[in-house]
């Protein structure tokens, strides 16, 4: 059977890249009956502005509908908002760090937890799924070429968030890898209007995500200095903040703040080592 046929209840949990993209289209093609698919999106604020348009392109292209998802500070936890009304000044993450009153870090992501992983299942919860009576199957983006991700979730086998949430990886099932996704999309007549550089999408998820590398990040805030505003300006907030510690008021303590190197972009184009390695991240591609 193919890895994409769906057995019940099916939460795709698209991150807006082509990644998952490929995977939604794949199970679209597999599926006759597709009234127990739900396809979510969970919007930081801090996406890429292509990134919205892909996914929105996704959805209308595909005649498919996308639930979109933005965490809130209140009783509900997220909103469902659309392409039209969707934050594009990093709303929901500026909101979720000032409730925490400390930024996240490599050590402490707590920003996909609770603007993705924990939106996305309180939602679930609300429509009357991931529950003992309706457990719903979690098919993520992650591809057969990332076998240290693939092993991660194989012995998990649920969500962090629910244990009637079943996570399934249909790429890493069917041998999909990054070739075969830049082959599909080569073959499409749209895409998402972001480059990549051996097969990574370099400004996905996140803009200026601090999981990405130095030279990652510096080399886009060299290209649009005000990607960097908003970044800077959270490290400033949660340096004024009474209740963050010291590991709580910057992004990353092993490199220039975004303040920095935002100064520096005018005058050092190459201020890292040329060793410098993006973090894996379970936002997806």
């Amino acid at each position: 059977m193919s890895p994409y046929k769906m057995s019940g209840t099916t939460v795709v949990s698209f991150s807006g890249g082509r990644t998952s993209a490929y995977m939604l289209r794949q199970v679209l093609d597999a599926n006759d009956d597709l009234d127990d698919l739900i396809v979510t999106f969970a919007n930081t604020g801090k996406e890429h502005p292509a990134t919205l348009d892909f996914v929105n392109e996704c959805s209308r292209r595909w005649q498919v509908p996308i639930i979109w998802l933005e965490y809130r500070d209140d009783d509900q936890g997220f909103a469902i908002v659309t392409y039209e009304t969707a934050s594009r000044d990093g709303e929901p993450f500026e909101a979720l760090i000032r409730k925490r009153s400390y930024l996240p870090n490599p050590v402490t992501r707590f920003c996909t937890i609770d603007l993705k992983i924990r939106v996305i299942h309180k939602y679930l919860r609300m429509v009357g799924c991931s529950t003992e009576e309706t457990p719903v199957d979690m098919m993520t983006g992650i591809r057969a070429d990332e076998p240290r991700r693939v092993a991660k979730i194989r012995h998990r086998k649920t969500t962090t968030e629910s244990k009637h949430a079943t996570m399934v990886m249909p790429l890493a099932d069917a041998g999909v890898g990054v070739q075969q996704i830049g082959e599909f999309w080569k073959a499409q007549p749209f895409d998402l209007e972001l480059p990549t550089i051996n097969g990574r999408t370099l400004e996905g998820n996140c803009d200026l995500c601090f999981l990405k590398g130095a030279k990652q990040v510096y080399s886009i805030i060299a290209s649009d200095r005000s990607k960097a505003d908003w970044w800077a300006r959270m490290e400033r907030t949660a340096t004024q903040s009474s209740a963050a510690t010291t590991d709580g008021a910057l992004f990353r303590f092993d490199r220039p703040s975004y303040q920095q190197m935002l100064d520096y972009s005018d005058t050092q184009f190459d201020m890292f080592a040329d060793h410098d390695e993006a973090i894996a991240c379970f936002c997806g591609d």
